[in-house]
């Protein structure tokens, strides 16, 4: 069984999920990627994540095929543009993403990233959906601790559930203090490209894990970000064979000589830097 965390609201939800990030931006790739996110599905990686951004609304519509007549097994992910971001414009922006994803609710819908649009503004939006009840939850994303207790003096803005940032072993800033800061207000963390998109697989240190674990460096690096309290990882897939991996990273657990080896190869922040992003 899947593995899962909480919301502030006490709601569970799966720490492994899926990304949607490059997906519908070449139909010809639409089944495919489809297909890919069912075989997650079927393996109980059900929340599922993505944006109006991505693919401009093409990676919603490829949600949309992936989970016709399973709707109830997902929690479902979205996000509205900052420059959407106004009270009116994130009602419509959700009401268009719910179009293109072919459902009547969004389970949590984010701010993609802060914009020239007031917190008040854009949480207003989302009280307002959540009355309509076209989303359930709602969130940020790419907000560094300075922007997370900004928020939380708006009004309502101690609703947040969740905090999408980038977070992988190469880039371990966040535990430096807005990891900290999320844990100590029970909110759970969002890592995106949880394995930075690929491009730190071939090192040594983490062959040399993978080894040890039977698994394979891509596996490791997510089972090192859900060792982590309150880490949701929502790493992008359209092969099966990347997404059967991915699922193994839940059952990887690292020991301590582990982890030693991999702080030593990506060593853990110092002091506080500024959040990275992609």
């Amino acid at each position: 069984m899947m593995k899962q965390t909480a919301l502030p609201s006490g709601e569970m939800v799966p720490v492994l999920g899926q990304g949607t990030w490059f997906m519908g931006e070449d139909r010809r790739q639409f089944y495919q990627e489809a297909d890919a996110l069912r075989l997650g599905l079927d393996l109980g990686m059900s929340l599922i994540d993505t944006a109006e951004m991505y693919g401009n609304g093409g990676a919603e519509e490829v949600v949309a095929e992936a989970i016709e007549h399973r709707r109830d097994e997902v929690f479902l992910v979205s996000k509205v543009l900052p420059s959407n971001a106004s009270r009116r414009g994130t009602r419509l922006a959700c009401e268009r993403s719910l179009k293109r994803l072919k459902c009547e609710t969004i389970d949590l819908y984010l701010l993609h990233w802060r914009g020239g649009y007031a917190l008040e503004e854009t949480v207003a939006g989302f009280e307002d959906l959540i009355k309509a009840g076209k989303i359930r939850h709602w969130g940020v994303s790419n907000f560094d601790t300075e922007d997370m207790e900004e928020l939380q003096v708006v009004d309502g803005g101690k609703g947040v559930s969740t905090n999408q940032v980038l977070y992988n072993l190469s880039r371990r800033g966040v535990e430096f203090e807005l990891l900290p800061w999320c844990q100590e207000h029970k909110m759970p963390i969002m890592a995106y490209s949880p394995i930075e998109q690929g491009r730190m697989l071939n090192h040594p240190a983490l062959a040399r894990v993978a080894r040890e674990c039977r698994a394979t460096p891509a596996a490791v690096a997510l089972a090192f970000v859900l060792s982590r309290d309150g880490v949701i990882a929502i790493p992008k897939s359209s092969t099966s064979k990347h997404i059967q991996e991915n699922r193994r990273a839940v059952d990887v657990k690292l020991t301590a000589d582990q982890l030693a080896v991999l702080d030593e190869a990506f060593p853990p922040p110092r002091r506080k830097r500024p959040l990275e992003m992609l």
